[in-house]
C-alpha cells in the first residue's frame, strides 16, 4: 500500500466511526482490536491487513468493498482539491 492509500484509509475508517458517534474505544471492541492500534490505523501510521480492514468494515456495519470506495472518494477528493488550489495558485 503506498502510504497515501494507508492514510486515505484512516481517515475513511475515522469518518465513519464519527458518522456513528463512536470512540476509538467502542470501535476496538466491537471490532477487537486495540484501542491504541485503531488510532494508528486511522492517523496512516499502521497499514491494516486484510483482516484487520474486514473487522473494521463489519464493526461499522459495511462491507469491505462500501469501505475501500469510501477511501476512494476521499483521493478523488483529496486530488480535486489539489487541482482547484493549484488553479488559485496560478
Amino acid at each position: 500500500m503506498s502510504a497515501t492509500l494507508v492514510e486515505h484509509f484512516g481517515v475513511a475508517v475515522r469518518q465513519l466511526r464519527e458518522q456513528r458517534g463512536w470512540s476509538q474505544e467502542e470501535l476496538a471492541e466491537h471490532s477487537q482490536l486495540n484501542r491504541s492500534y485503531v488510532g494508528e490505523v486511522e492517523r496512516g501510521r499502521a497499514i491494516a491487513s486484510i483482516v484487520t480492514a474486514y473487522k473494521l468494515s463489519r464493526a461499522l456495519e459495511i462491507n469491505l468493498a462500501g469501505l475501500l470506495s469510501h477511501c476512494e472518494r476521499i483521493e478523488q477528493q483529496r486530488v480535486a482539491r489539489g487541482i482547484e488550489l493549484a488553479a488559485i495558485a496560478s
